[in-house]
């Protein structure tokens, strides 16, 4: 079933071409409920993170329902706020209503302390909150940074240079998120800070996925609520590229991307699609099949649905 989007949403003219996007005023006929996934959208190019998120998650064949999330602390200097205004809504309008799931995307604060940030105080109320009110919780790149050091308390690392390019990647346990992956894939990374390694042993983690040169990439909290991606799965093919132009554009000394460019034109190849795909399209299943059909009975960080079944004995409608 298709993705739920407001028809004036940039992506909505992108998505139309590329699967099959359901405006609301049709939804609303439809007799099943949405999965309800909300995003707080953290990252500058915030149009570019929507296309790239809602492209994902539209190739599920379950009916999504997006809600956008902007932090009230922070005024974008790259996005205009009319479209803010229109597509995005504050934590606290919907902080008393519960999700299926809730995506937290990485944003471009690496080398600042987290308490130093200008939204911190609410992205830790948002944290909090996603541990009673939504089912799954994925965290990308500083998103997931920033996760891992509040609810577990794992520091970050500053990198002696930029993490940047598409990096294999091996899995290294299984589980349902990496479903029908190979034990090798490429993964993009961008980013200056990694985490604190020797910290992961005291916290109720599992890596799943790691690299010789971008260290633990995805990592599952025992719960199966929370799940941390360390790098870009979401990228588009061009986006490493975009970032490395504004990069130079600013007088940066960034290097060029690594296992990026194919040939001295600057001609990318896309190695990483088909997992991020699978990847997204694991997330949901598995949210769906933990989810239950009533969100006023979300289950709580002591109780969690397995497959089908309700620890406590309820069965998902």
């Amino acid at each position: 079933m298709p993705i739920i989007i407001p028809k004036e949403l940039p992506a909505a003219a992108i998505l139309k071409h590329n699967i099959f996007a359901l405006q609301e005023q049709r939804a609303i006929k439809q007799e099943i409920r949405p999965l309800k996934i909300a995003i707080v959208n953290l990252m500058p190019q915030k149009i570019t993170t929507e296309n790239q998120l809602l492209q994902l998650l539209s190739q599920s064949p379950l009916q999504i329902e997006v809600t956008l999330l902007k932090m009230q602390q922070h005024e974008s200097k790259n996005t205009s706020s009319t479209h803010l205004e229109k597509f995005y809504v504050a934590f606290k309008a919907v902080s008393e209503e519960r999700f299926d799931a809730l995506i937290i995307t990485g944003a471009p604060v690496e080398k600042m302390p987290f308490e130093m940030i200008d939204y911190w105080q609410e992205l830790q109320e948002v944290m909090a909150w996603s541990q009673t009110n939504c089912t799954s919780v994925l965290h990308i790149c500083w998103g997931a940074q920033a996760g891992l050091y509040y609810h577990y308390g794992i520091e970050k690392v500053l990198h002696k240079q930029k993490l940047f390019g598409v990096f294999e990647q091996r899995v290294i346990e299984a589980h349902p998120l990496i479903r029908g992956f190979d034990d090798f894939f490429m993964m993009p990374h961008s980013r200056y800070t990694g985490i604190n390694e020797a910290q992961l042993p005291l916290a109720p983690l599992e890596v799943l996925v790691t690299g010789i040169e971008t260290g633990p990439a995805l990592l599952v909290s025992h719960d199966h609520k929370n799940s941390f991606l360390l790098g870009h799965l979401e990228y588009h093919t061009e986006t490493l590229k975009e970032e490395y132009l504004r990069d130079k554009a600013k007088g940066l000394k960034t290097a060029l991307p690594q296992n990026y460019f194919s040939d001295q034109q600057g001609t990318v190849i896309n190695r990483w699609r088909g997992h991020a795909s699978l990847f997204f399209s694991n997330w949901i299943h598995e949210t769906y099949q933990r989810t239950p059909y009533d969100l006023q009975i979300l289950p709580t960080r002591t109780g969690y649905y397995i497959g089908n079944e309700w620890e406590g004995g309820h069965r998902r409608q």
